[in-house]
């Protein structure tokens, strides 16, 4: 059973920055699907921010150019830095790993962030 852990989540003016963690409980060395999503309230979740085991990474429209994926294998650990926040990036945000195509994908719990005055 994989385990996520994310932290770092939190309340920030618009304007700040925060730094999300996501420690998995396995080796992520060659894991190639590893994602945030987020979930506002009385929203769908969507996907933010992808990177692959090669270090590629994707982003939705409404972060790119504030948000960064980025990966420590050694340390198990995927990251979002998220700067430039404004209010309507505030939601429930998630680490999902999925091992490989052939294993069903895992969530984290969730860390809140809130951008606010």
């Amino acid at each position: 059973q994989v385990q996520l852990v994310e932290s770092g989540g939190g309340l920030v003016q618009p304007g700040g920055s925060l730094r999300l963690s996501c420690a998995a409980s396995v080796s992520i060395f060659s894991i190639n699907a590893m994602a945030w999503y987020r979930q506002a309230p009385g929203k769908q979740r969507e996907l933010v921010a992808t990177i692959t085991s090669g270090g590629s990474t994707n982003y939705a429209d409404s972060v790119k150019g504030r948000f960064t994926i980025s990966r420590d294998n050694a340390k198990n650990t995927v990251y979002l830095q998220m700067d430039s926040l404004k209010p309507e990036d505030t939601a429930v945000y998630y680490c999902y790993l999925r091992p490989s195509a052939y294993q069903p994908g895992y969530w984290g719990q969730g860390t809140q962030v809130t951008v606010s005055s």
